[in-house]
């Protein structure tokens, strides 16, 4: 299993069966710029609320790659007005089999609306089982109690979270979301793309690793496998 890192809270997990782009958010990012968003075609695009920082390059990924679309019913909704036909709606506490793996979108707490103003329904979370390895992406949100189902119900291998604060959870959330969810490895998104976001890399790190914890900040384009 590969993850590849695109900046601001997009990242791509590569198994032997299947490609997963989250939240494209990639052209409009600065720290991003030597990224050609011509090449990523995934398969599966999983978004996990409507944000135009989460879903500004979708269309064009998706015009290059054919990729079905995963997302909660409102945004399946608004898509499907701007066109797309493979799309897969689904919402809070469901899940899905798909050929190459599970999937489960989670609470999230947090805002979502679409690029127009249109209502983006209740921002979510996903859990991904795969053959090679369980892992959850929390999306933009708070910390909650109720991440602790997620560890209780699931063995995960890492997961991904915010870390950035103001907008999201800063690293002492995130720290207690890992405790939480009951997994010590962690690659953190949602941060350094905009001033309010900026962090202290080290400061961040060393944060984790007090807690017995270990925090991945992936350079934007750069690859990690599990």
């Amino acid at each position: 299993m590969k993850v590849t890192y695109y900046g601001h809270s997009c990242f791509s997990v590569q198994t032997k069966d299947v490609n997963i782009l989250f939240d494209p958010f990639i052209r409009p990012n600065a720290l991003a710029a030597h990224i050609n968003v011509e090449e990523i075609k995934p398969d599966i695009i999983l978004l996990t609320h409507g944000h135009w920082d989460h879903i500004a390059d979708l269309m064009e990924i998706v015009k290059n790659s054919g990729a079905k679309v995963v997302s909660n019913f409102e945004i399946v909704t608004w898509l499907q007005n701007e066109g797309l036909t493979d799309l897969h709606p689904m919402n809070i506490g469901g899940s899905w089999k798909f050929d190459w793996g599970k999937v489960k979108y989670v609470n999230a707490i947090h805002s979502s609306s679409m690029p127009d103003g249109a209502y983006g329904g209740i921002p979510g979370g996903f859990v991904v089982i795969t053959d090679e390895g369980n892992f959850y992406y929390s999306g933009d949100t708070a910390l909650a109690l109720d991440f602790q189902m997620i560890g209780e119900e699931f063995d995960l291998d890492f997961c991904v979270l915010p870390i950035g604060d103001n907008f999201t959870m800063g690293v002492s959330d995130a720290i207690v979301c890992a405790d939480f969810v009951q997994c010590d490895k962690v690659i953190g998104v949602h941060y350094d793309t905009f001033p309010p976001i900026t962090i202290n890399h080290e400061k961040a790190k060393a944060e984790f690793e007090e807690m017995e914890k270990e925090l991945i900040l992936m350079k934007i384009g750069s690859s990690w496998e599990l």
